[in-house]
C-alpha cells in the first residue's frame, strides 16, 4: 500500500513539474509591449505587435496607454514589459539626466550606449520620424501678437496661459528647462491630460501648449509652431527599445523590428495620428493598414 501511495505521489509531482515547465515555455513565447498615454504611442504599439506576430511564432500581449514616460520606463526596467517605443531626447535628458545633444545621430548613439551599459536595454534602429516637443499657439493669436519664435513670448508671458501635459510641467526637457533657458514664467500654467491640450488651445481656453511635432491636430486646428530659437529641445527620434534578456531569448525580435527602420517619416506619422485623433479611426486598424501599405505584412 505504501508503495502505491509513493508511486501516486511521484506521478502527481512529475505531472506538476511538466505543467510548470510547459507554462514557462508558453510565457517565454509571449512578448509584452507597452505604450505611453497618447495616440502616437498607441499606434506604435499595434504596429509592433502586428509585425511581430506576422513574422514570428511569438504571441504578443499589449498594454497601451499604460501611463507617462516614468510609468512605462519603470515597467520595462522591472521586467513587466519586454519593449516599447521611446524617443532619443526623452531617454537622453529625462531618463538619463544628460545634457541636450542637438545632433540626431550623436544623441542616438549616446542613449544607445548608456542604456546598454546602465540598464541592459537595447535601442534598435530609429523608425524615422522626429516627434520633438514644440510650443504652439493659435495662428490668429500669433499674428495679432507678432509671435514667430519662443523668445517672442517673453513680452506677453504674464497675460498668457500655458496649458501642457502634467509630464511636461515636471520634465527638465519640458517647462522646467524652458523657464531656465528662455526665462519664461507664464501668468498661469496648467497641467492637463495629453488629449485635451490641443482643443483647449483651439477653443481659447489656454494660449500656449506643448504640441508634438508629428501631431495632425497642429494643422487641423490652425495652430502655429513657434521656432525654438535657442535650440532648447533635443531631437526626439522614436525607436523600439527592448530588454537585453528578452533579445537573448528571442534574437529574431531585433531583425523583425528593424524592418521598421526609416519607414515612418514626420509626415506619415502625422497622417496616422490624424486618422485616429481627427477621423476617429481605430488605432489597431490604422496600424494594420499602414503595415500592409508598406508591404510588411
Amino acid at each position: 500500500m505504501k508503495k502505491i501511495i509513493l508511486l501516486v505521489m511521484i506521478l502527481v509531482l512529475s505531472l506538476s513539474l511538466v505543467g510548470c515547465s510547459s507554462t514557462a515555455s508558453v510565457n517565454s513565447d509571449k512578448i509584452v509591449i507597452g505604450g505611453k498615454n497618447f495616440t502616437e504611442q498607441d499606434i506604435l504599439v499595434y504596429i509592433m505587435r502586428d509585425l511581430i506576430e506576422a513574422k514570428t511564432n511569438l504571441k504578443v500581449e499589449v498594454k497601451p496607454y499604460l501611463g507617462g514616460t516614468n510609468v512605462v520606463a519603470q515597467a520595462l526596467e522591472r521586467g513587466d514589459l519586454d519593449l516599447y517605443a521611446e524617443y532619443t531626447g526623452t531617454g537622453l535628458m529625462h531618463i538619463l539626466g544628460e545634457k541636450v545633444i542637438n545632433d540626431p545621430e550623436a544623441a542616438y548613439q549616446k542613449v544607445k550606449q548608456m542604456y546598454k551599459d546602465k540598464k541592459q536595454i537595447v535601442w534598435l534602429k530609429p523608425l524615422g520620424f522626429n516627434n520633438t516637443y514644440t510650443l504652439s499657439v493659435r495662428a490668429d493669436q500669433a499674428k495679432q501678437l507678432g509671435l514667430e519664435k519662443i523668445s517672442d513670448l517673453l513680452e506677453h508671458q504674464s497675460s498668457l496661459t500655458l496649458g501642457v501635459t502634467h509630464e511636461f510641467l515636471e520634465r527638465d526637457d519640458g517647462y522646467r528647462g524652458v523657464k531656465k533657458v528662455y526665462g519664461l514664467n507664464f501668468g498661469t500654467a496648467k497641467g492637463m491630460d495629453p488629449g485635451l491640450t490641443y482643443a483647449a488651445c483651439r477653443d481659447g481656453k489656454v494660449d500656449v501648449i506643448d504640441a508634438f511635432a508629428t501631431d495632425g491636430r497642429i494643422p487641423a486646428f490652425n495652430l502655429k509652431v513657434l521656432k525654438d530659437d535657442k535650440n532648447f529641445f533635443p531631437p526626439y527620434y522614436a525607436a523600439p527599445i527592448v530588454r537585453e534578456d528578452t533579445l537573448k531569448k528571442h534574437p529574431e525580435l531585433a531583425e523583425v523590428l528593424n524592418l521598421l527602420a526609416g519607414k515612418l517619416d514626420d509626415k506619415q506619422m502625422s497622417t496616422l495620428n490624424a486618422k485616429v485623433d481627427l477621423e476617429k479611426q481605430d488605432p489597431q486598424q490604422v496600424a494594420r493598414e499602414w503595415l500592409k501599405s508598406q508591404g510588411l505584412i
